[in-house]
């Protein structure tokens, strides 16, 4: 079925179903009521769609957004980390009249899937929504070079020039919890970070950093390839009170290897959150911490990227969306004989 079709069972010409399929009406063409009418009730009557390539060849774009991930999208493993960041994604296409194409024939290399390879079809999208813990730089690079539109979830550096994003404000989420364990008398503070490059990582140690200096004492550690045992005897080394750890299951691991040691949390050991769960972790401890937005990320990702393919975002969008504090039971005023240790 053509639009020839529909014009010639409507008894009108094939201009005016354009108009009519378009919603437009010419300066110098009125289409009479009856007649859009008409138009509209062969179109339902015939099942008729407009071709997506003849609609981008007329509207500039297919209204066709692409999806891909760094990571596989739905194994049960990462389900709580990319799940949210779905929800809102398809969410607010919905809402713009879009539909979502998931990028899943890209090959693996090194462990990480790759955007460009000899049969990519990133231009079967008007744009793309880049998700992944690590997004690679040279990748972005060569899609600023190509001028592809597109935006990634999550702050990025620069590559190649600045890089459109959503990301969540980790540096000053961190930050805030960092100044309520002072407030409650913290003086003896450690992170616990994942050991990762990734930006989302760099944001949470900066504003650490940047908060901790009024603490007595503030040291880096990473937990990766470490068991929660040996953390904790790092810990207790130390003499820390308040521990603000990046992964989620590490911190749950923590929580049960201070308590096997005698020791109470928050009364001998303060642990703080620093993110949801990327992984299920059974667990009944409410930690404080704060929650990612991750579905507003992905709807605004959305927004943001619909904009950048219609012309109508004023310039390079680089949004930081707070996160939300949780005020959990797990952030207590130090115990002085722990400091003492």
């Amino acid at each position: 079925m053509t639009q020839r079709d529909i014009a010639r069972l409507a008894g009108v010409s094939q201009a005016t179903v354009s108009l009519v399929l378009n919603n437009r009406a010419d300066a110098d063409v009125r289409i009479a009521p009856e007649t859009r009418d008409r138009v509209l009730r062969v179109i339902a009557e015939t099942g008729y769609a407009a071709d997506p390539v003849a609609r981008r060849l007329a509207a500039g774009f297919n209204r066709i957004i692409g999806v891909f991930t760094y990571e596989p999208a739905f194994p049960s493993g990462t389900r709580d980390f990319f799940h949210p960041f779905l929800v809102g994604i398809e969410e607010y296409a919905e809402r713009a009249g879009c539909d979502l194409l998931l990028f899943t024939s890209a090959p693996v290399v090194d462990g990480r899937r790759r955007i460009f390879h000899q049969d990519n079809r990133l231009r079967l999208a008007d744009g793309c929504i880049l998700l992944g813990r690590e997004i690679d730089a040279a990748e972005l690079l060569r899609l600023n070079r190509d001028g592809y539109p597109y935006v990634a979830v999550g702050r990025r550096d620069d590559a190649g020039g600045p890089v459109p994003y959503v990301g969540a404000d980790y540096a000053s989420a961190v930050g805030q919890l960092v100044e309520s364990a002072v407030a409650r008398g913290h003086r003896r503070l450690a992170y616990l970070g994942m050991g990762s490059a990734a930006e989302s990582s760099e944001d949470r140690r900066r504003g650490f950093a940047e908060s901790a200096r009024a603490a007595e004492s503030a040291v880096q550690l990473s937990t990766a390839g470490r068991d929660a045992d040996a953390v904790l005897d790092d810990l207790l080394a130390d003499r820390t009170t308040a521990a603000f750890v990046e992964d989620y299951a590490t911190a749950v691991a923590l929580e049960l290897a201070t308590r096997r040691r005698g020791l109470s949390v928050p009364g001998g050991l303060s642990l703080l959150t620093l993110g949801d769960p990327t992984v299920a972790v059974p667990t009944e401890i409410a930690f404080t911490g704060f929650h990612i937005p991750r579905e507003e990320m992905g709807r605004q990702a959305v927004e943001v990227l619909a904009g950048v393919i219609d012309g109508s975002s004023s310039g390079l969008q680089q949004r930081l969306l707070p996160c939300e504090p949780v005020e959990g039971e797990t952030l207590g005023t130090p115990d002085r004989a722990v400091e003492r240790r």
